[in-house]
């Protein structure tokens, strides 16, 4: 497909991770004590939780503190406007898990290789980004996982850009109860834990930014709730066992703010894609709106969790 920015690259970027930033992001996600694969770095089974490749864009290389506003403008897309980063959120995400993460990147050399898929004028509302990040192995081109997502500048639409396609729906079903039901409850800490994996965003953290694009404060991470969705499913139907889950996808349907309690449902299809079930999912605040709607995952359903040593 043709249009602004279309086919843009950003220059690659490299990435690294130690162990530690593995066990982190298992906890900052919800894994539990009888998944030590993801919390114990000497388990024989030790495991990067494959969705972590979605958080090396924001980390980079570096350990420290990075600037989320300067990092986001560093690099300009050709052909567009300019966008405000201040008033930036993610609008859906597709992750397809390639290869298993190594528990660390020592030794090797990784690398986030981004392009834009399309760039669409959606008028008052705002503009959508697309994009498909793909984790590389620098040394022999060789992808881990690849990311296609879109980021949503709210208000910052009406300058004559295409309206994009229409997206693919995978609702959940209506006639009949969820295969399983999962929940947790945030606190004022959720995000704040989270974002340490090296999503800085200060919406997430300070309630200027949210009060600015009028969601009232402070929201958690999207990403976070992706990540913990994912986690509840392979937990309770993959038997926590990373090899047991092939694509994974939801859209960013609303606001999570602190202390907001999330119950996801969850539907197995009996829909097969070789040896992939297709599961049905959605994520909502316990009494308001859904937040993560049209989720969708292919997997192998093998049962209850089994992480013990």
């Amino acid at each position: 497909m043709s249009g602004p920015g279309v086919g843009f690259e950003y220059p690659a970027k490299e990435v690294s991770w130690v162990k530690r930033d593995v066990l982190l992001f298992a906890q900052s996600i919800g894994c539990t004590a009888d998944e030590l694969q993801f919390l114990f770095e000497l388990h024989p089974n030790f495991s990067v939780f494959p969705t972590y490749p979605v958080i090396l864009p924001f980390k980079g290389n570096t350990q420290e503190v990075i600037d989320f506003y300067a990092a986001q403008n560093a690099v300009a897309i050709p052909g567009i406007p300019s966008f405000d980063a201040t008033r930036v959120v993610d609008g859906q995400r597709l992750v397809q898990f390639l290869k298993p993460i190594p528990p660390t990147s020592a030794g090797e050399a990784f690398e986030v290789r981004t392009k834009v898929l399309g760039v669409y004028d959606k008028g008052r509302p705002g503009t959508v980004i697309e994009t498909q990040t793909d984790l590389v192995d620098a040394s022999n081109g060789e992808v881990y996982s690849r990311a296609v997502g879109s980021a949503f500048y709210v208000g910052q639409g009406n300058w004559g850009g295409p309206k994009g396609p229409a997206t693919e729906n995978y609702p959940s079903p209506k006639d009949r109860k969820p295969d399983v039901v999962f929940e947790t409850q945030t606190t004022a800490e959720t995000a704040l834990l989270y974002r340490l994996n090296g999503d800085y965003n200060p919406l997430h953290a300070t309630p200027e930014p949210g009060r600015k694009m009028g969601f009232g404060g402070t929201i958690i991470h999207g990403l976070y709730s992706f990540n913990w969705a994912c986690h509840g499913l392979l937990q309770n139907l993959g038997q926590s066992d990373p090899s047991n889950i092939k694509d994974y996808q939801a859209r960013f349907a609303s606001p999570v703010r602190p202390g907001d309690k999330l119950v996801a449902s969850a539907w197995r299809t009996g829909q097969f894609k070789g040896e992939w079930e297709e599961i049905r999912f959605q994520v909502q605040v316990e009494g308001g709106k859904v937040c993560l709607s049209n989720g969708r995952a292919l997997m192998r359903c093998v049962g209850p969790a089994k992480g013990k040593l």
